[in-house]
């Protein structure tokens, strides 16, 4: 049972947190701790609630004062919460398709992970959005087998439900050839068969491969293929077995890895919060030992340390 960290305010009042927000923002120096009270501790329909009734009161946009009077990372945790979450994801990935260097890692982390739900939603977003078609700027963005692998995720066609144990076999006798081959051909089977079976069908064929080959997929795909490719595939294999721990993975590698990749931590925060946030901090703590929380209090400081924290809502003894 996965679990995310915010959750509907009880006792919700949209007008009377309109109000104090526009309080906090309107003041000689903006009180930033209102902010963070307010927003963190809302689930994403009620902070969408709030900006309609500040919308009504003041008649301008929320999003637009809080980008006026916040700056750096801070501002882009408070404004990243009031984006509905296809919203988020479609900017999410506007801005790694689009910006001066594409951010082959952000593409990765969503298109990976996400439901074909969820997939057609951020499409219908990044449509509105942008007025672009999200499939044609990942072909025109990125290359190789790396953009067959995104363009396949990002149809969302994948099977949902479905398992056929007489081809699990069959199809983990398709990886290990495509792991040992690793001609173009291979490379197409090997993306069609993670991007469009089931995530019950694909638990069968790794358990498969596992007895073909005597090797984990993951150490198999590490071994024959690199790049973002390699990735991406290592990425689908991981979100298909464990959600929560691929993000925990990934929390991990962006904090220490990266100097603190300040990006990669506030999406997948913002996110994953009303998903399996608390799943994912249970999984970091489980394999690297200290907590999430720790981690950032580490690592960030100030007001930006305090919104993260907020978002994560660590326990008395994560301090």
């Amino acid at each position: 049972q996965t679990q995310g960290t915010i959750f509907p305010a009880p006792d919700f009042n949209p007008i009377m947190d309109a109000q104090l927000l526009g309080g906090a923002l309107q003041g000689i120096s903006c009180e930033k701790d209102v902010l963070i009270d307010i927003l963190t501790q809302r689930c994403n329909s009620q902070r969408l609630m709030i900006a309609e009734a500040y919308r009504d009161m003041y008649g301008r946009d929320l999003i637009t004062d809080l980008k006026e009077n916040l700056s750096h990372h801070f501002k882009e945790v408070m404004v990243g919460l009031m984006y509905p979450p296809a919203s988020y994801d479609a900017h999410e990935l506007w801005h790694a398709l689009k910006g001066v260097d594409t951010e082959e890692r952000c593409l990765i982390d969503i298109l990976a992970s996400r439901s074909n739900m969820e997939l057609f939603q951020i499409k219908e977003a990044y449509l509105m959005q942008y007025n672009n078609d999200l499939q044609q700027d990942i072909d025109c963005e990125t290359s190789g087998h790396f953009r067959d692998t995104l363009m396949n995720l990002a149809q969302g066609t994948r099977m949902e439900g479905y398992a056929d144990p007489s081809t699990a076999a069959q199809d983990a006798m398709i990886l290990w050839e495509a792991c040992q081959q690793k001609t173009g051909e291979h490379k197409n089977m090997l993306q069609m068969i993670l991007c469009n079976k089931s995530y019950q069908q694909l638990w069968m064929v790794f358990q498969e491969f596992q007895n073909i080959s005597g090797q984990d997929i993951v150490d198999a795909i590490n071994e024959c293929y690199d790049g973002y490719f390699q990735e991406l595939l290592v990425a689908i294999v991981l979100c298909i077995r464990d959600k929560p721990s691929y993000f925990a993975y990934r929390l991990y590698n962006a904090i220490h890895d990266f100097g603190f990749h300040n990006k990669t931590v506030i999406r997948i925060l913002i996110a994953r919060s009303e998903i399996d946030l608390m799943s994912i901090r249970q999984r970091y703590k489980e394999r690297y030992g200290k907590s999430l929380f720790h981690d950032i209090k580490h690592f960030a400081s100030g007001h930006y340390e305090s919104a993260l924290l907020a978002i994560c809502a660590g326990d008395v003894e994560d301090y």
